[in-house]
């Protein structure tokens, strides 16, 4: 007897899916797939600017390693999948605040070290088109890491020391260099050592000068060439020109308050790096310090600092323990890089993750034929 006679005794025929719905189908998969691709494990970059040169070049395009320091969930779920800030070629923004959720960090396989190079957001407004975007959609910059959390860091005549001793610089590390030539230097030189950045400061009769970011082994090689006069790291005249500075200059934009550390970017600090757990007193020199990165960046939500002090929750507040580490990260593009030393510290929760290796480098200056940098293909970013 069949129990089951309620049932139909043949299979009803599926229809075929339409080859539109084909398409939506593997085009929802494709998104679906890259969105967590991107948010669980890896994401493309590219370099825009020369600030890591000759580390990184212009037109590098990089795989960042999410997995390293952790992946980090998103403030803003409202958003346009494989967007950042805005909608592609348009200034519309490609998120809404309607729902913004409490930012967690999953479990990395390293943390973050000395001489990494690292992604991360830039924390201050005015990096970001003086839009206060959520932190996870602020602008992608990337430097090396040079302290960390606890660190005490100084600079003294461009050589950065770390709890007193010195830091390894990167073997591609660029300082700013006057070039006298008794003639124009021309393009083959400049492919020849592949340089990019430089500009002719002044011609004469006699001589061309030119300024020119290069590491000290070219500097060495240009002092062999028989109609280079001189090569010399150029020294800053004024505040307008990227230069070594000497150390009584001053620069106005240095982090963390000029006028009360006169320092430079090749003379500075000494500076503690904040750590989670460290208590510092509030006095007129810790507020100079550390004041605007515990009200900006710290979670705190209702912070004051008036006439030298603290206020918390409108108590005053004698002394200060800090929340989450932070980080000081600086380009190997030495004399020319807006880094930590012009715009403070890089907190834990803006670190998007480790640069892992380079999968395309394209030079937009090169011929045709010699516009795709083959020797840069799957290299490893150390």
């Amino acid at each position: 007897m069949n129990w089951q006679f309620w049932k139909k005794s043949h299979k009803q025929e599926e229809k075929p899916k339409s080859k539109t719905r084909e398409w939506w189908d593997a085009i929802l998969f494709a998104v679906v797939a890259a969105t967590l691709i991107r948010w669980l494990i890896m994401e493309a970059y590219t370099i825009p600017t020369p600030s890591m040169e000759n580390s990184l070049l212009v037109g590098d395009f990089l795989f960042v390693s999410k997995f390293h320091y952790g992946t980090r969930t998103t403030t803003t779920p409202l958003q346009i999948p494989l967007t950042h800030q805005k909608i592609w070629f348009t200034n519309i923004p490609s998120y809404l605040e309607w729902i913004k959720l409490p930012q967690y960090r999953l479990p990395g396989i390293s943390k973050i070290k000395r001489e990494d190079v690292v992604v991360f957001n830039v924390p201050p407004k005015e990096l970001n088109e003086g839009i206060d975007y959520p932190v996870d959609l602020k602008t992608n910059y990337i430097k090396r890491c040079v302290a960390v959390p606890g660190d005490t860091l100084q600079i003294i005549d461009k050589q950065v020391y770390i709890n007193r001793k010195e830091l390894t610089n990167p073997p591609q590390m660029q300082y700013s260099y006057v070039i006298r030539s008794t003639q124009p230097i021309n393009d083959r030189f400049i492919e020849k050592y592949k340089i990019s950045d430089y500009k002719v400061i002044s011609r004469d009769n006699n001589s061309v000068e030119y300024q020119m970011f290069i590491t000290p082994a070219i500097a060495d090689e240009f002092r062999k060439l028989p109609f280079i006069k001189d090569v010399a790291i150029k020294v800053q005249e004024d505040m307008g020109t990227y230069a070594a500075r000497t150390k009584d200059v001053v620069e106005s934009n240095i982090f963390p308050n000029y006028k009360m550390f006169p320092w430079n970017g090749d003379f500075y600090g000494p500076l503690v790096i904040p750590k989670e757990g460290m208590t510092i007193k509030i006095d007129t020199v810790t507020l100079a310090t550390y004041g605007k990165t515990i009200q900006l960046y710290d979670h705190n939500k209702d912070v004051k600092i008036e006439n030298g002090k603290l206020f918390i929750d409108g108590a005053e507040v004698k002394e200060y323990t800090f929340k989450q580490n932070y980080y000081f990260m600086m380009g190997d593009n030495r004399h020319n890089s807006l880094d930590s030393r012009y715009w403070g510290f890089v907190p834990e929760d803006h670190i998007v993750g480790k640069a892992f290796f380079i999968w395309l480098s394209i030079d937009k200056n090169a011929s045709f034929v010699h516009k795709i940098r083959w020797n840069r293909f799957f290299k490893l970013i150390k």
